[in-house]
């Protein structure tokens, strides 16, 4: 009997141990409660690009089908960014992340390019909520979107509130957030908070456009957010990040990334978050879904529709030829730079020839020509540089060797320029070509700034413009495809000419034991010849008097 009632116990004890491992266990492993996925910063990349690592939404639609969450959020910055979206002004994007399941977005700065009035009319569209809690009408303090709403999802109240970056005042062209406010996103985030806890939201959720920079702060700043959704800093969080108990996620940009974040819920708490991103290398193995991929060929299809469409008329023939813009002046180069000049107002423009990838014929101008001169997504970007930095930005792109005839090689990064007048010699060393610069009809001051605007791509470095990688950005403007359209589509009729801006000095010396003076390429020695010639002139005029007298005095 003893025996039996020690084995009793002993069973009852390992029956107990076993059961308090597997309830262990099993909190360990417990099944999220909620799965949202997100992404921000695709910029109309729809399609999958294995050279560049993108997913592509249709084989994004069939991760969503396997994981079945949630909710599906967009940081912003979807709506602009390729022709697929930006020939329909953000129509065809709305379009097809409706289709692919998206259920609430926020407004990213490019979201705005079109204009504030195009991104309320494309939140009023039917498809799903943009939320931006933190945008007014400076006239009348109205909100032009919804700031945040609630979703009911597995017996939970999810609440999103949306914030958009104030940089979007200088993110996108100043024109396009006119008569609108931006507030501050700490007081709105607070506000937001206050109101959703009222409604009885189980979890709270900031969809914001702001970057890891702001977001952070946020985070500090704002109790009683779960998690920051974030976007616009193009940052990469593999796991996320966690900053005052609140959970920060977001996946870089062009759909490199989908993001997943799972939330188990116990009793009424969040016991746990994880924030985690599918890569490339794994999305890449899914099939795509196949009515995703028909849907974006139909779209795809109207935008060809779209190219059709006649936006003016050139007297004379457009020269994009790639031997041309690549190593010299042409009127194709010239116009662009012109037009950068007038959206922007800056004091001088510097596109790469390299961008310029076709002529357009005399005659009737289309969408589909520009978009073929201008095929990449490429905007215009105005950044502050030093009056040295032009010069060094000038000599980079004139740095080609010299052809067995005599003439600069072809260099993508050849300069296109407006603003400034340019005299160069190409048989001198590169680095050393550039014989002036003139902004106006004042030579370029090397101790002086200058706005330039540019495409972002060199912007930040590219073509190995290295000398503007670190210059400050004053702003950000439209494609280089949709100002010249818009010039064109108001000019209706152009006709430019190459007029000298970009000029090569013929008669250069080419004599490498002549140490003759150049003249200077910029400003800085401008006072000592201005003094020279003073003296030059003093000393003539006292020669002269003393010869005149002698004469008056023979003469008599």
């Amino acid at each position: 009997m003893k025996h039996r009632k020690k084995f009793l116990a002993l069973f009852l004890a390992v029956v107990m141990v076993f059961s308090f491992a597997v309830t262990a266990f099993a909190q360990e492993t417990s099944d999220p409660s909620l799965t949202f996925l997100h992404f921000n910063d695709i910029h109309a990349n729809v399609l999958e690009n294995e050279d560049s690592g993108q997913i592509g939404l249709a084989k994004f639609k069939t991760y969503i089908e396997q994981v079945n969450p949630d909710l599906i959020l967009d940081a912003g910055d979807s709506l602009h960014g390729t022709t697929f979206a930006t020939l329909s002004e953000g129509a065809t994007m709305r379009a097809i992340l409706q289709d692919v399941g998206v259920n609430v977005a926020t407004a990213g700065n490019h979201d705005f390019n079109y204009g504030t009035d195009r991104l309320i009319e494309l939140s009023r569209d039917g498809n799903y909520p943009i939320l931006v809690a933190n945008y007014k009408d400076a006239a009348d303090d109205s909100l032009p979107f919804e700031a945040n709403m609630i979703f009911d999802r597995q017996g939970y109240k999810i609440g999103v509130f949306g914030l958009a970056t104030p940089e979007t005042k200088t993110a996108s062209n100043p024109l396009n957030t006119e008569g609108y406010d931006f507030l501050d996103v700490v007081t709105i985030a607070k506000e937001q908070v206050e109101y959703l806890e009222s409604e009885g939201a189980d979890v709270i959720i900031a969809l914001v456009h702001l970057g890891l920079y702001d977001s952070e702060p946020l985070a500090e700043a704002v109790a009683g957010i779960d998690i920051i959704i974030d976007g616009h800093s193009h940052d990469t969080l593999p796991e996320g990040k966690v900053v005052n108990g609140v959970l920060i996620a977001t996946t870089g940009n062009h759909l490199e990334n989908i993001g997943r974040i799972d939330l188990v819920i116990e009793e009424g708490e969040i016991t746990s978050k994880t924030a985690q991103l599918v890569t490339y290398d794994e999305a890449s193995q899914l099939e795509a879904n196949a009515a995703i991929a028909d849907r974006i060929e139909e779209l795809n299809a109207e935008n060809d529709e779209i190219g059709q469409i006649v936006l003016g008329e050139a007297l004379v023939d457009l020269d994009g030829e790639r031997e041309n813009v690549r190593t010299r002046e042409t009127n194709l180069g010239n116009l662009i730079s012109d037009i950068m000049l007038e959206t922007t107002e800056a004091d001088v423009a510097l596109t790469n020839g390299g961008g310029i990838r076709a002529s357009i014929p005399k005659g009737q101008i289309t969408m589909a020509h520009v978009l073929t001169t201008f095929p990449f997504t490429n905007y215009l970007v105005v950044i502050e540089v030093s009056g040295s930095d032009l010069v060094a930005a000038l000599e980079h792109g004139l740095r080609a060797d010299l052809d067995e005839d005599g003439n600069l090689e072809q260099n993508g990064g050849f300069p296109q320029i407006g603003g400034m007048r340019v005299v160069y010699d190409k048989t001198r060393d590169p680095g050393d070509r550039v014989v002036t610069v003139t902004v106006g009809s004042d030579l370029v001051d090397p101790e002086a700034s200058y706005k330039l605007v540019t495409n972002d791509f060199l912007a930040i470095g590219g073509d190995g413009y290295s000398m503007f990688s670190e210059a400050e950005k004053l702003s950000e403007h439209e494609l280089l495809s949709e100002v010249l359209a818009s010039y064109i589509k108001a000019e209706e009729t152009i006709s430019p000419e190459v007029d000298g801006r970009m000029e090569q000095v013929e008669d250069a010396v080419t004599d490498p034991d002549d140490d003759s003076e150049d003249l200077p390429k910029t400003g800085e020695t401008q006072q000592p010849i201005a003094v020279g010639i003073v003296l030059i002139i003093t000393a003539a005029g006292m020669l002269f008097i003393p010869l005149r007298k002698y004469q008056l005095k023979n003469n008599k």
